[in-house]
């Protein structure tokens, strides 16, 4: 029998299993802290990531370190918050408790599953090798690896075979929502700079880094104006925008779009999601992405002891409009569950339905450009990197955290310097191409 499955079932508090630590549920754990409700948060990393800025890790901007934070250390002063480092395979409803992989089970009187997505492929997921997304530090830390060492490779061949140098020189981004974006203006920066000021055999007349999108514009979920405004940035970073462009098939070789085959090293995903397994642990209905469909009040239909959300939940809040899957709206799904279960333990009046407020939409295009919406207002340029920036550091977790990023970021804009560009993981990258080279005789 596992550690887990032997810790006590019986508890005379009410018992709130939180799986998933990400914005939505250290939301829920921070409004239950000191209510006298036991809460155990499981999570299959020991880590909170601060997503938004998980790019620009991948892009050598920053070190994980300073968008990540130990779970542990986020609720050590919850006396009645114990953290689990395990993997949750089902939950049974009927009986109100949730399996875990090593075979372990955890009793509840309330459920709150706060798992998040994963990267969709539209049904192609032999194309997750080829193009990775990024939606962990191990993603990042991989994507940032494949850039770093497309660049040294490029400058190892020099002049010896164009071809193969042009490969390593073209990056390609699949996807032109926000993360697409800010990736492709983070690659762009990073390797212009780089083949300025460190390498000798490759210049930024060298690169190729190309944005894809198969909608008619950037940013769709933005005003026109606001993705033009993207696309034109972008166009003077030297990205090469490609609207209505399908992709076809992702290989070893590179890319398709149409009946274009673009060979290149680094191609990297930020075209869509998939939720988690969660519809499937309870059998309900959920939409194409796999997000549960939950009540007004964010719990499952038949089930008003679990509550989904984050970029699990599919939800048409009071306005009739879709949350969107963001951290605000996470955090706020987190804080709006903490109150609906704080009333039922109390016997008092349930909060009204969820609603959605939205702040505003951001997107960054690189050091000194972004483009912003806050309720009417419509802000492009340096205003609108500066409020991209100011909102960013504010919702990382922890003093620390702050103080390093913005003190990272005023450093990058002043000296252009990334200090983050460091390769790691060549063991297995040497492995991989020892394994895939085929030696000749004499």
């Amino acid at each position: 029998m596992s550690p887990v499955s032997q810790l006590p079932s019986h508890n005379t508090k009410p018992r709130v299993i939180i799986i998933g630590a990400g914005f939505g549920g250290l939301s829920v754990a921070r409004g239950l802290a000191h209510s006298g409700v036991t809460i155990t948060l499981i999570d299959r990393q020991n880590h909170h990531v601060f997503q938004p800025l998980l790019y620009q890790v991948a892009t050598a901007g920053l070190s994980p370190a300073d968008i990540a934070a130990p779970i542990r250390s986020i609720v050590k002063r919850q006396k009645e918050t114990r953290v689990l480092l395990a993997e949750v395979k089902g939950v049974d409803a009927d009986q109100r408790r949730v399996l875990l992989s090593d075979g372990g089970t955890l009793d509840y009187d309330a459920l709150v599953i706060a798992t998040g997505a994963r990267h969709g492929y539209f049904g192609r997921d032999e194309w997750a090798e080829h193009a990775p997304g990024i939606k962990t530090i191990d993603d990042a830390t991989r994507v940032r690896r494949s850039i770093l060492l497309a660049m040294e490779r490029a400058e190892t061949i020099r002049q010896e075979s164009l071809p193969d140098r042009d490969e390593y020189l073209t990056f390609v981004v699949v996807g032109g929502g926000p993360t697409g974006v800010e990736m492709a203006g983070a690659i762009a920066e990073l390797t212009r700079h780089a083949t300025d000021m460190d390498f000798r055999f490759i210049t930024r007349r060298c690169l190729r880094i190309m944005l894809v999108e198969a909608g008619d514009r950037l940013l769709p979920t933005f005003p026109a104006k606001l993705g033009d405004a993207a696309r034109k940035a972008l166009g003077g970073l030297g990205v090469i925008v490609r609207l209505n462009g399908r992709v076809t098939d992702i290989g070893d070789y590179g890319v398709t779009i149409g009946d274009e085959r673009i060979a290149t090293a680094t191609v990297i995903w930020a075209a869509g999601v998939q939720a988690s397994d969660a519809a499937k642990w309870l059998d309900v209905e959920a939409d194409r992405s796999g997000r549960v469909k939950v009540e007004r009040d964010l719990s499952v239909p038949g089930h008003p002891d679990i509550f989904v959300i984050g970029d699990t939940a599919s939800l048409v809040d009071a306005s009739g409009q879709p949350v969107p899957g963001v951290a605000s709206a996470a955090k706020q799904e987190g804080m709006h569950v903490a109150r609906s279960l704080l009333a039922r333990f109390t016997g008092s009046q349930a909060p009204p339905p969820f609603h959605y407020r939205n702040w505003g939409n951001l997107a960054t295009i690189g050091r000194k450009r972004a483009v912003a919406k806050i309720g009417s207002l419509q802000i492009t340029g340096l205003a609108a990197w500066l409020l991209w920036s100011t909102a960013h550091i504010y919702f990382l977790v922890g003093f620390r955290n702050r103080i390093v990023v913005g003190a990272n970021w005023l450093w990058n804009y002043l000296t252009f310097e990334r200090g983050a560009r460091l390769i790691t993981g060549m063991t297995h990258v040497v492995r991989r191409d020892a394994e895939t080279h085929t030696p000749t005789s004499d």
